[in-house]
């Protein structure tokens, strides 16, 4: 692997993966950036709590709330590393409840070779692969491909067994922000699982970004995928921070 560069701290970390997994809205509330997705992906879907709300807590919370509320959404916020403690007070004093933690993960971009198995890299996802990731049959729901989109530089993989229109059996999404490549929406069938895929879309994923100018890689994975932490962790990815949702009862 390269030197990392530039080494990110919690709250410009986050808001450069923001930046690259947006909403279809998105407003403020003092640094504190609301948005949604229509209900595609919690992340979309949640206030991201970084920095000063321009308000006391209590009546940030309540904000929070009314702004979903008024989308006919689940109010849903977004907490991460030591600097959203008191913020998730707050939110866990008016009854909010907590959710799984979520890894975030960093490295050096690696220097990477062919993928052992072929990856095909479009600049849209096709329907094989919106049916891989969750999504299948008929067009997909308001904001999706919005969310999925999103970002200055987006590229779809997938792996098939056969040429399209064959359905992937592996899929991963990549997205460059300022020479950070952030990999999301990693889904291998399980009936391929075990066989390198993942590692494969990896591959080529940052050969892809280094062709773009990349020299660092982001990812999140939650707590308790531990097969995905042990891939990750053979790959050289280090913890940067942990963050979690809470949401409404």
């Amino acid at each position: 692997m390269g030197q990392q560069r530039s080494p990110l701290g919690v709250v410009e970390l986050q808001l450069l993966a923001a930046r690259g997994w947006r909403g279809v809205e998105q407003e403020r509330l003092g640094d504190w950036l609301l948005r949604t997705g229509h209900g595609v992906t919690r992340r979309a879907n949640s206030a991201l709590v970084v920095g000063d709300p321009a308000l006391p807590l209590p009546e940030a919370v309540d904000a929070v709330a009314r702004w979903y509320d008024d989308r006919g959404l689940s109010p849903r916020a977004m907490l991460p590393g030591v600097q959203a403690r008191p913020a998730d007070a707050a939110f866990a004093a008016a009854g909010w409840v907590r959710d799984e933690p979520v890894l975030v993960l960093t490295a050096p971009l690696p220097a990477s070779g062919e993928p052992d198995v072929p990856v095909e890299l479009l600049s849209a996802p096709d329907v094989g692969w919106l049916a891989r990731y969750g999504l299948p049959g008929g067009p997909p729901p308001p904001g999706a491909l919005g969310v999925l989109t999103s970002g200055t530089d987006v590229v779809f993989a997938s792996v098939r067994p056969e040429p399209a229109p064959a359905p992937p059996v592996a899929i991963a999404r990549g997205v460059l922000t300022d020479g950070w490549l952030g990999v999301a929406a990693v889904a291998v069938a399980e009936e391929h699982r075990r066989r390198g895929l993942a590692t494969a879309l990896m591959a080529a994923l940052t050969r892809w970004a280094a062709g773009h100018g990349a020299h660092s890689v982001h990812l999140q994975v939650t707590a308790g995928n531990t097969a995905a932490r042990a891939l990750y962790r053979r790959a050289g990815f280090i913890e940067h921070h942990r963050y979690h949702y809470r949401r409404r009862a």
